[in-house]
């Protein structure tokens, strides 16, 4: 995985257009949600950047100096053991905010946060962001909001990772990247997709290609494309469903 490196930023923003000056909407749902006044100061702060595949954005016990609006693409939460193994315990696209340790006072991440695939995000200075909270009340709420589906996320993906079969978890992991990547097509490897699911590379293959001789899948080196999401579903653990209906409630009672 590629520590982060500069970036090229693109044309500068046009908050009152809704734009970013690339010919491109606002892609973040947060962003999105929040009243023009406060969204006006992050665009014009802010760098629209292009994430590499597997960059890293945050690194346990580092400080966090930038945090990121995720425009498109995905980016996995992992919790790093002390002998270097990793697990998922988190996904979040565009839907999401990375930084989010900033926003209850702490200066460094206990976790890794690295991109699937190429993605675009708004990368905002921390300190910035933090400077102008007190008088963003609508991000402070959608910022908090996240925080909590991100916190129940993670903790239904760690009574999947304990109680369910590799092809169940696959087929649950396929399902939540490509709801937030939008593609049929992942760019994954064997050993991305073992760290994630916390299992043996070897457990991966033989899971893949249960779902590939069910024609739910089409499995090639360095890449997952989905033939049938119906299929998919049906061999998904029920942590997939849990997830997407309590994210459904919580939006009901905001909105």
């Amino acid at each position: 995985m590629s520590k982060l490196s500069p970036t090229r930023s693109l044309k500068p923003f046009s908050p009152s257009s809704g734009g970013d000056g690339d010919g491109r909407e606002t892609g973040n749902f947060i962003l999105r949600a929040i009243p023009r006044k406060e969204r006006a100061p992050i665009l014009s702060s802010a760098e629209f950047v292009r994430l590499k595949l597997h960059q890293v954005l945050h690194e346990p016990g580092e400080a966090i100096k930038s945090v990121y609006f995720l425009n498109n693409g995905l980016g996995s939460v992992l919790t790093t053991q002390p002998d270097g193994k990793t697990v998922e315990v988190g996904l979040i696209g565009r839907e999401g905010f990375v930084g989010l340790p900033i926003i209850f006072g702490f200066k460094t991440s206990g976790l890794r946060v690295v991109t699937q695939g190429d993605a675009t995000a708004y990368r905002v200075e921390a300190k910035f962001l933090l400077s102008i909270l007190p008088q963003s009340r609508e991000l402070e709420k959608q910022l908090q909001r996240f925080s909590m589906m991100l916190a129940m996320q993670s903790t239904q993906l760690a009574a999947c990772n304990r109680l369910h079969d590799v092809v169940a978890r696959l087929a649950r992991w396929l399902l939540m990247s490509q709801d937030r990547i939008g593609n049929t097509t992942l760019p994954l490897t064997q050993d991305f997709l073992a760290q994630m699911l916390g299992t043996r590379r070897a457990s991966v293959t033989v899971a893949a290609g249960v779902l590939q001789k069910a024609a739910t899948i089409e499995y090639s080196r360095g890449s997952v494309r989905i033939l049938d999401r119906a299929q998919l579903e049906a061999a998904a653990c029920d942590c997939y469903q849990v997830i997407e209906r309590q994210k459904k409630i919580w939006q009901a009672e905001v909105d």
